[in-house]
């Protein structure tokens, strides 16, 4: 039995413009796409119907399963709560980020994010959730752990990006030590000593095991056919160093020369939706605005806030910076899925899947009116 969904009178954000008429999916697929008048479907009465995100970094279901310091949530319902917020931003398409590595911070046990992608696995096979969830690994270089944590998915389908990072002080997003200082000495109320004694730690850790860590990761990346990221790139030898590992996706750059150079090197760059409707980063780097301004912003992640990944695009494009809708759209949609290799999804056009947002937006925050996955209508 044929599936049919049938859409008329929309506004169609294609990859390059945006044109009215209407769209035909069966089984899952769309089949044609006509600007002329028609009378039959879905009536959109004028609403954008566009390709349905793809995000490639959100921490938002670690926040699902653990909504408090040292509390754990059902791992099914967690994942159902995530679903369900994802899938009425837009988003049909995921990559959950599972942290690989446990460090002074906490972090996770050994073996407990195999457990929550087990979970995830089980959640799609019993029709439980309305998004494709793949999963990105989070993985902190500088853990002693890390590579434990990792050798839990070698079998695990699912990971699909892997990205390197490096929280230590002195390193990457800590660069200078105001904000390190922020986060783990004045929110924790350390003394000059104990406060001084952690950042030794830290450091000594990161010298001891992110190099290796590092190269452990990305070799078994590449065996794999995982996407490897970057993560907080702040120099050029940063870039080098992710160019010498194939690197392809530039995540969170904190200055303008690395983005340029990531850019230029065929990166995309990737940079948080909530900055851009923020017009700042909340941890004092550089903001996503200025990168779109230079032409150098590619991919955008909703990281903590899932309807930000639809807001920040219709943000961008009201600003005179010479980007349209459609360019904008490309960030959350087309760049993110070609990044990580997945062609058959992030465009509307013949032959691709029916991921499809219908979006009214007469001003501000936009709306997500309807979503349908592989042709099937999900919220």
């Amino acid at each position: 039995m044929t599936e049919e969904l049938i859409i008329r009178n929309a506004r169609i954000v294609l990859e390059d413009e945006i044109v009215t008429g209407s769209l035909v999916a069966r089984n899952g697929v769309i089949t044609d796409i006509d600007t002329g008048p028609t009378t039959t479907g879905e009536d959109f009465e004028g609403d954008f119907l566009i390709p349905g995100l793809v995000e490639l970094h959100t921490d938002h279901l670690e926040s699902h399963y653990s909504p408090r310091p040292g509390v754990r949530w059902q791992m099914v319902s967690a994942i159902q709560a995530h679903d369900a917020q994802v899938a009425s931003s837009g988003i049909t398409t995921v990559f959950d980020c599972l942290r690989m590595g446990s460090d002074e911070d906490g972090g996770f046990a050994p073996g407990e994010m195999r457990e929550m992608a087990d979970a995830l696995k089980r959640a799609q096979e019993e029709g439980r959730l309305r998004a494709d969830h793949l999963i990105h690994l989070r993985c902190e270089v500088s853990a002693a752990d890390v590579l434990d944590h990792f050798d839990n998915f070698t079998d695990v389908a699912e990971v699909r990006l892997a990205s390197l990072m490096d929280h230590a002080p002195g390193q990457r997003q800590f660069q200078t030590m105001d904000q390190y200082t922020l986060y783990y000495k004045t929110k924790r109320g350390l003394s000059d000593e104990a406060f001084a004694q952690f950042v030794a730690r830290r450091q000594e850790a990161s010298a001891l095991y992110a190099d290796k860590h590092r190269r452990a990761i990305v070799d078994h990346c590449h065996q794999r056919g995982v996407t490897v990221a970057s993560h907080d790139d702040a120099t050029l030898d940063h870039v080098e160093e992710a160019k010498g590992f194939g690197v392809k996706l530039a995540e969170f750059p904190t200055s303008l020369d690395a983005a340029k150079a990531s850019h230029e090197a065929g990166m995309s760059v990737l940079m948080g939706a909530p900055n851009i409707v923020r017009g700042k980063s909340h941890s004092g780097n550089i903001a996503a605005r200025d990168l779109a301004g230079h032409g150098v912003l590619d991919v955008l992640s909703s990281d903590y806030v899932p309807l930000s990944l639809i807001h920040a695009p219709f943000v961008l494009a009201d600003e005179d910076n010479g980007m349209d809708l459609s360019q904008a759209i490309r960030m959350v949609t087309t760049t993110p899925a070609k990044t990580v290799g997945l062609d058959d999804r992030g465009r509307i056009a013949s032959g691709l899947r029916a991921d499809l947002v219908r979006i009214r937006r007469d001003h501000g925050v936009p709306v997500v009116r309807s979503v349908w996955r592989q042709g099937r209508r999900v919220a």
